[in-house]
């Protein structure tokens, strides 16, 4: 910009130049709308140059740890468009403010962070611009397999990967060492680690039911249990539902079991409660995500150094079926005024940049979706000085490379708050715990046909 504000400050034949330049540059930039239209865009060549007129400004919405220093990166490398960014608050809050302003038509961003169960909810709103006619589909190798499923829809992408939360269990280590318990590696001996642990310390738990639905989701996820299908593309009104298939089913059968013989505590996550539980030696394990390095680092004060991780239980000796908890995307909305140019933001914000991937992982501790970036080494080989010096990426990484397709509703946030209100009810005792998920599916499946939908399972 200052280089552009010399130029025009210079003598009259280079003004003049510079005049028949923006005059070029608007000519350009309607061609450009009409290829757009027409479905010949290359991006290269049109998408957001912003000209004599200065650069394209495009609005982001995000709640990213320590995003300022990203779209900080991004404007510094990018002259002809500049990222302006809002934190209008986290998950809810944003999407609230986001379904006010789709419903009311102006108002929203052109660039949104969203979660990955929320892409269907805004997909069928109609309120997402699908990337591809403007390159996004060059971005498929890029990305986690399971991930770029998620983000699109046949050949339409909806939304650019950034995090994810493959699972694994965050273990107190010299509470296990000290004791002589062996580290779970099937749920059946999860069972008897809680049993162990409660005769040792009768005030100690195995761990806390967070009542949390997307850790609920993510525990049904790597036990097999695929309860939601829905595809736009190939049906807009059909959704199938099966929370009460056996997969799913024998996550609530053992929880449900170490809740009421009281080897499980039941402080929702991420309370005060649930922390100084974790930093006091009252939980010895937590079946956590990519993201936990950063979060309990921050937290757990008393016990640095003393936690380690291990790979999930498996249902099966042997098997390695994986989940996941959270995760996140850039979408670009309808109501975004320079489509190519929200594109190109939502798509390199993060992408390869290596500025902008140094704040992410060690500032922000995000969990890498970017293939190239979860493999460098020094991702994978970085050791956490909370889990004394171990290299805990070793264990995240092989997760997400194994996950497999997972699938979610057009109204994720009503499932997940059955699957919270219901399991709520089983942990207050008036409700048994084999109920919990044929409740959810009778519940979630009237809202559906409610909202119009065909349900299957």
């Amino acid at each position: 910009m200052a280089v552009a504000r010399a130029q025009r400050g210079a003598r009259d034949g280079k003004a003049l130049l510079m005049f028949g330049v923006s005059r070029l540059a608007k000519s350009l930039r309607a061609a450009c709308s009409a290829l757009v239209a027409g479905g010949l865009l290359a991006v290269a060549a049109c998408g957001g140059a912003g000209g004599d007129d200065g650069p394209v400004r495009v609005s982001v919405w995000a709640w990213y740890p320590e995003f300022k220093g990203v779209v900080d990166a991004f404007n510094a490398s990018h002259a002809d468009v500049q990222v302006e960014w809002t934190n209008v608050g986290t998950g809810p809050d944003q999407y609230a403010k986001l379904k006010t302003a789709f419903t009311a038509g102006k108002g929203a961003p052109d660039v949104a962070m969203v979660e990955f169960q929320q892409i269907p909810t805004f997909v069928i709103l109609d309120a997402l611009v699908d990337m591809g006619p403007y390159g996004a589909n060059d971005d498929e190798a890029l990305y986690a397999e399971w991930a770029w499923s998620q983000a699109t829809d046949g050949d339409k992408v909806y939304a650019i990967p950034v995090d994810g939360g493959p699972m694994a269990l965050m273990y107190r280590k010299d509470l296990f060492d000290l004791h002589g318990i062996p580290v779970p590696t099937t749920w059946d001996e999860y069972r008897t680690a809680a049993e162990r642990i409660k005769a040792v310390d009768p005030n100690a738990h195995i761990a806390s039911f967070g009542s949390d639905g997307g850790w609920i989701n993510g525990l049904m996820w790597q036990a097999g249990c695929r309860p939601y299908g829905y595809s736009a593309a190939k049906a807009r009104d059909q959704v199938r539902i099966d929370l009460t298939a056996p997969a799913c089913r024998k996550v609530f059968e053992l929880h449900g079991d170490l809740v009421r013989r009281g080897l499980m505590a039941t402080d929702p996550f991420f309370t005060a409660d649930a922390t100084a539980a974790l930093d006091s030696g009252r939980y010895w394990t937590w079946a956590a995500a990519g993201w936990t390095p950063g979060y309990v680092a921050g937290s757990l004060k008393n016990t640095a150094g003393k936690w380690a991780v291990a790979p999930m239980p498996q249902w099966t000796a042997g098997a390695d079926e994986q989940g996941d908890w959270g995760g996140s995307t850039f979408t670009v909305t309808k109501q975004a005024k320079d489509p190519a140019a929200a594109t190109r933001v939502a798509r390199e914000l993060f992408g390869r940049s290596k500025e902008a991937w140094d704040v992410g992982l060690n500032k922000a501790f995000l969990y890498p979706l970017v293939k190239d970036i979860a493999a460098d080494p020094a991702f994978t080989g970085k050791t956490y000085e909370f889990f004394n010096g171990q290299k805990v990426n070793e264990i995240f990484v092989p997760v997400s490379q194994k996950l497999g397709e997972f699938q979610y509703t057009p109204f994720q946030d009503f499932v997940f708050g059955e699957l919270n209100d219901r399991s709520a009810e089983a942990i207050a005792g008036s409700r048994p715990w084999e109920t919990v998920l044929e409740e959810t599916q009778e519940n979630v499946i009237a809202y559906a046909r409610q909202q119009g939908f065909k349900v299957g399972n």
